[in-house]
């Protein structure tokens, strides 16, 4: 008789939970981690978020009511209070610090064993969070533990966001030309002597510094600008609603691109500006050179991020210098706009390098499912 074959073991259930706070990006990163845990770990998630319809916009798949639905393998529900849920799951994530709803919290402490409850944080390339990455805090009054799971920049942390084919994708949408079929959707032509950028910024950002530095230079220069905070300060500043002729620069307008799509947006850019942290790491990821407007804080805790991460990624000095001038934190832009032109082949080949030495780490859905294996 052949021997009787092993119960296969039962899917592992998690819960993200998510609060958006900053327009796209804590739904966006929260949808890419949920998405990758399904398709690639065959894990069964559930997406809570409190503003579905933000989700919406990213997801054309997505249709309403928003929630109570299947989309990509990820069951997507809205987190409203009172919280309605069937069971607390295995594993149990909070995006930023966003505190799931004390009714879920005292149905983890009931379990016979509690789930493995992780606090996803902000991503920073700051020393310290090496040290702090996977610390644990008992609750206070629940006999819960939390853990906290940092992304980063080094094998020490968490790692970031990417997709297994995520680069071969991009390989081959730049080798067989697929960026003159984007450019064509949008109306536009592929000149390659233009040099072609997208600009993702907060309000804070000097575009009006920017656009004088663009009127006098000589190359001919494309901006893509998508709707939201960048579109509606460049229609304060031009007048209208474009596209916009400055010299031999040319701003045009571009229509809201869901999140599949973003990715080809920077892959068929020569030069991206992104903001926050979503388009931050999928700018890396393209591996084009990047200025990048990090979210400002009161207390100026920003500029200590950012010069860590310049620290780390090894920017040439043009461009550390660039980016410290579109930040608010000294250097003139125009120099530094100038300088960094000067240099752009040096700058591509520091992108591509960068972007290699960090797809030779795992991935933070990856290291997640490891890091909470351990724990469940």
């Amino acid at each position: 008789m052949s021997a009787a074959l092993a119960p296969t073991p039962p899917q592992p259930r998690w819960d993200i939970f998510c609060r958006v706070i900053d327009n796209f990006g804590d739904a966006g990163i929260c949808w890419r981690l949920a998405r990758q845990l399904a398709n690639e770990h065959g894990i069964a998630v559930r997406l809570w978020i409190d503003a579905p319809e933000v989700l919406a916009a990213l997801l054309p798949g997505l249709a309403p009511p928003f929630a109570g639905q299947d989309c990509e393998g990820v069951r997507i529900e809205h987190w409203s209070e009172p919280l309605a849920f069937d069971q607390v799951a295995d594993v149990v994530i909070e995006a930023f610090a966003c505190d799931p709803p004390e009714s879920y919290l005292v149905a983890m402490a009931h379990r016979p064993r509690p789930p493995c409850w992780v606090n996803l944080e902000y991503l920073s390339a700051e020393a310290w969070v090496a040290g702090c990455h996977g610390a644990a805090s008992p609750h206070p009054r629940l006999p819960l533990t939390k853990f906290f799971f940092f992304p980063g920049f080094t094998e020490s942390t968490g790692g970031l966001l990417r997709e297994k084919d995520l680069l071969a994708r991009r390989d081959a949408f730049l080798a067989s030309g697929a960026a003159t079929g984007f450019l064509n959707e949008l109306g536009l032509a592929n000149e390659p002597d233009t040099l072609r950028i997208s600009l993702f910024c907060y309000d804070s950002a000097p575009l009006d510094e920017l656009l004088t530095v663009w009127r006098r230079q000589s190359a001919p220069l494309l901006c893509l600008v998508p709707p939201g905070k960048p579109m509606a300060r460049m229609q304060r500043l031009l007048g209208g609603n474009g596209p916009w002729n400055l010299g031999p620069a040319r701003i045009v307008p571009i229509p809201f691109l869901p999140q599949a799509r973003f990715d080809a947006l920077l892959w068929s850019c020569d030069l991206n500006f992104v903001r926050g942290e979503d388009s931050f790491v999928r700018a890396q990821w393209a591996g084009k050179p990047l200025v990048w407007h990090i979210y400002p804080q009161t207390d100026s805790a920003h500029a200590a991020k950012l010069e860590a991460f310049l620290a780390r990624y090894g920017a040439p000095p043009p461009m550390a210098d660039l980016w410290r001038a579109w930040n608010g934190l000294g250097g003139r832009l125009g120099e530094a706009w100038q300088a960094s032109q000067a240099i752009l082949p040096e700058l591509r080949a520091h992108a591509a390098i960068w972007c290699e030495q960090l797809a030779r780490q795992p991935d933070l859905a990856e290291a997640l499912v490891k890091f909470c294996a351990a724990r469940v």
